[in-house]
């Protein structure tokens, strides 16, 4: 029981140090379960009714894969949240990257670097969450057929106001 008391204010300091995002964890629905061979995810709830995602590897993750772990996990997001003080890191990395394939270009549209900021390095992950698709978060699983099997049944959908 401490121990995920220690883990629950560990991941409070990770959000508010990383991501500079302050969340104080109501409720944790998964904690630490596989998402690939390498990567580990904590689905947790906040005292605000926000339901958050933290994954973290020991190999290199991108953008790109942190969405479909998302998507494989049953989950849809809303933001995912950039590095602490770099609000445009995706934007930056995708210009970065589209230049070093398109050197020559000019003038770089952002409708051009949808692909490219799918590029930027993103481990660790802190992403929001807006709905569980089918009440459903699944883990990744070796063993089973599809590769992912249920952690844990949750209902979920963020309603938005103004």
């Amino acid at each position: 029981m401490t121990d995920e008391i220690y883990d629950d204010i560990a991941l409070e300091q990770i959000a508010k140090n990383q991501f500079g995002v302050d969340v104080d964890i109501s409720q944790v629905i998964v904690r630490q379960v596989e998402v690939s061979r390498t990567a580990t995810a904590t689905v947790f709830l906040t005292k605000k009714k926000q339901l958050m995602v933290y994954v973290s590897g020991h190999s290199r993750l991108l953008l790109s894969d942190v969405k479909k772990i998302v998507s494989r996990m049953g989950l849809k997001a809303e933001i995912y949240f950039p590095p602490k003080g770099q609000h445009d890191y995706f934007d930056r990395v995708g210009r970065e990257k589209f230049k070093d394939v398109f050197p020559g270009r000019g003038h770089v549209n952002d409708s051009d670097i949808i692909f490219y900021r799918t590029l930027a390095p993103y481990n660790p992950a802190m992403i929001l969450i807006s709905e569980v698709k089918d009440g459903h978060i699944y883990q990744y699983d070796s063993d089973a057929r599809d590769g992912w099997r249920v952690a844990a049944k949750f209902a979920y959908r963020r309603i938005k106001t103004s």
